[in-house]
């Protein structure tokens, strides 16, 4: 067991500031993040859920510093890494990747997988020649389900569900300790969305990466997630491990998503 987790986010804010009139002077801010506590430990998978327009997705980019934080601390093994200049956080990028909602409007259309996936590792392993690149990129899709013959094809030769499965090998081809998975089933067919939450709980099992999991369907989050937080207007208003908080629900909003979710028995 760890001595402390590997992902410590402490008081997570993000405004985003309101501009008005002529002069578009600053009138207010949008607190898509307020205030957000939580942590992750290695290898566990932390579920982040609530509706459309919560902040979820807010928080995963903050997290990664795609989006820049208003205020608060994220620590990553142990390190804080907003103040960080880009430089120095630039070698971090290899531990903390992210699977991004869109599995087509992340992939670069005019590049092949085998350049899409190879790119992170031209970056991040400059020493790495072209032969042993290749070897890599057939390995890494390999372990997401996909034939290493179809390197050379591009984005729109592929399903929705084999486009994801690119996305994840192009995530884990850093070697990465920490994944912000952002929706990554919700814009697949029911149908394959099983098969993509499978492929991540085995990948974690085989790697020991810990997840960010962030979705709107309680069902998914349930079944993948070892600690579920649930987020409103920005905040964590429920934190409890799974199963807990499936049983029993302690906020309004907590019972509202629940109740909203199908019953098709």
């Amino acid at each position: 067991m760890a001595e402390r987790p590997l992902l410590e986010v402490r008081d997570l804010c993000t405004w985003f500031p309101v501009h008005s009139g002529v002069l578009r002077r600053r009138t207010g801010e949008v607190r898509a993040v307020d205030g957000v506590s939580f942590d992750v430990w290695p290898g566990q998978t932390v579920g982040l859920v609530g509706e459309s327009g919560s902040g979820k997705t807010t928080v995963g980019r903050s997290i990664l510093k795609l989006i820049p934080a208003t205020s608060g601390e994220v620590v990553f093994n142990g390190r804080s890494i907003l103040p960080m200049p880009e430089r120095d956080f630039r070698p971090m990028r290899r531990e903390m990747q992210m699977i991004f909602q869109d599995p087509f409007g992340s992939l670069n259309p005019r590049l092949t997988v085998g350049s899409i996936v190879g790119e992170a590792l031209e970056i991040h392993f400059p020493a790495m020649n072209r032969c042993d690149r290749s070897s890599r990129v057939a390995e890494l899709l390999g372990l997401v389900g996909l034939k290493a013959d179809m390197a050379g094809r591009y984005p729109h030769e592929f399903s929705g569900g084999q486009r994801q499965r690119i996305g994840i090998a192009r995530a884990l081809a850093v070697e990465p300790r920490f994944i912000v998975c952002d929706e990554p089933v919700s814009a697949l067919d029911v149908s394959v969305q099983a098969q993509i939450v499978n492929l991540l709980q085995d990948l974690q099992e085989r790697l020991g990466i810990a997840y960010l999991f962030i979705a709107h369907d309680l069902a998914v989050v349930e079944h993948i997630s070892d600690h579920v937080l649930v987020m409103h207007h920005g905040k964590i208003v429920e934190s409890a491990p799974a199963g807990e908080i499936y049983r029993n629900p302690r906020h309004d909003y907590t019972r509202t998503l629940l109740a909203a979710v199908p019953d098709l028995g």
